[in-house]
């Protein structure tokens, strides 16, 4: 009995691998803080409601779209906190918060919101509201290649995208 309930999930965790692939995966705030600062990948968390429609749109069109996608799976540590949530907690900081109150401490004050992070917990920079795939994409690309810390203002990295197209 216990081979079979092993082969059955097995099997199952094969599936969801499979369907699901490791980029659409997105895991707690204290495990992802743990697998950048192994991987030296910068963190994403999106902050979002169970109520809020451009969640579940950016959800739909913005993670969902194949080039945000891969370059999520690649380059980044992606985490998911319920707002909330008040039994869920997380440790940042040496100090441990229920997700309302991790959410209160990154400043959001709306939905969705997402925080970026280098490996090492550092905020590079929060960004509220929806935003599509086509300028999001951008986003994963001046946080990949840390132009943050050459001081480049993003609209001048998107002339420099766009003239070397």
């Amino acid at each position: 009995m216990k081979k079979l309930i092993y082969q059955i999930l097995t099997f199952c965790f094969s599936v969801t691998s499979f369907v699901f692939g490791a980029g659409d995966s997105w895991i707690g705030f204290d495990e992802g803080i743990a697998l950048a600062e192994k991987n030296k990948k910068p963190i994403i968390v999106d902050f979002y409601t169970d109520w809020c429609h451009w969640c579940k749109v950016m959800d739909e069109k913005t993670f969902n779209e194949k080039d945000v996608k891969a370059k999520l799976q690649r380059n980044f540590v992606t985490v998911r906190i319920n707002a909330e949530d008040r039994k869920a907690t997380a440790t940042y900081r040496g100090q441990t918060f229920n997700n309302v109150q991790l959410t209160q401490a990154f400043g959001v004050t709306g939905f969705p919101t997402l925080a970026f992070l280098e490996d090492d917990g550092d905020v590079i920079t929060t960004i509220p509201g929806y935003i599509p795939a086509e300028q999001f994409i951008h986003i994963l690309s001046y946080i990949e290649q840390k132009m943050y810390e050459k001081k480049m203002p993003f609209e001048e990295f998107l002339k420099l995208q766009e003239k070397s197209k």
